[in-house]
């Protein structure tokens, strides 16, 4: 047989066929005088259980040690590999798709999107409760981004924290004032007296269960560092403080 004619008889490309010879898949045959390969029936054999294999799901690394003489894996371990693999997957699209129904049965995403339920269900809550300013979402993108890096444990806690927040009218009263009080900082200088002011409402304002618990806050964390060059200079300062005071309360 001809190369179109093997492809053809397996139903693949004669560029597969030529792929599995550079990778050592499928044994090159003897060329005739004419310096045309001649492939027998051995060969059409071989290049289908390659074809069946990587239609399992098998890559071509994996199918050569099936395919190999001595050395090769056993067939049953690989396909038992394979399933398990295939199980794990079926698994996470299964969980991926429960968050994405629940997601869409809340019937709002919310601008910084997508987030866990819980704290979707959160910010449906504080957008009722809290004052709709540009530091507020910007607290919320960062609450965003927190949840997606912490641990479970981390962000159970995280959320029951600034749950209770927004369940108490006075908690509220405080964030919002930290927020104006904030906003206003927007083109001030870091020196600016009513940076103080903020950085004390905002540290009565934050719960405590938001600092780490496992050691103290370090001030100057490449984190931080980078979320005091995401706000005007004011704000930061004010953040900056903020933080100082809650640091030396927890000594």
């Amino acid at each position: 047989m001809r190369i179109g004619e093997l492809a053809e008889a397996v139903g693949v490309t004669t560029r597969t066929v030529r792929h599995y010879h550079h990778l050592g898949l499928l044994p090159e045959p003897e060329r005739r005088a004419n310096g045309y390969r001649d492939y027998t029936l051995r060969h059409a054999v071989t290049l289908a259980r390659i074809r069946r294999l990587t239609e399992l799901g098998l890559g071509l690394a994996e199918a050569r040690d099936v395919l190999a003489d001595d050395a090769g894996r056993d067939l049953v371990e690989v396909l038992t590999e394979l399933d398990e693999d295939l199980a794990r997957q079926e698994t996470a699209i299964r969980e991926r798709r429960a968050r994405l129904r629940a997601l869409l049965d809340a019937g709002h995403l919310p601008a910084e999107g997508p987030v866990s339920p819980e704290l979707a269900a959160l910010f449906a809550h504080t957008a009722a409760e809290l004052s709709d300013s540009p530091m507020a979402a910007r607290d919320r993108e960062v609450l965003a981004l927190v949840e997606t890096a912490a641990a479970p444990e981390e962000r159970e806690r995280l959320l029951a924290a600034v749950g209770e927040v927004v369940r108490s009218p006075e908690a509220v009263a405080r964030a919002n004032e930290a927020y104006a009080l904030l906003d206003a900082l927007a083109d001030a200088r870091p020196d600016d007296p009513r940076v103080e002011r903020a950085a004390r409402r905002l540290a009565e304002c934050t719960p405590r269960e938001l600092l780490p618990q496992a050691a103290p806050l370090d001030l100057d964390h490449s984190f931080l560092r980078a979320l005091y060059a995401d706000f005007a200079p004011a704000q930061a300062e004010a953040i900056r403080r903020a933080l100082r005071i809650l640091t030396e309360e927890g000594r």
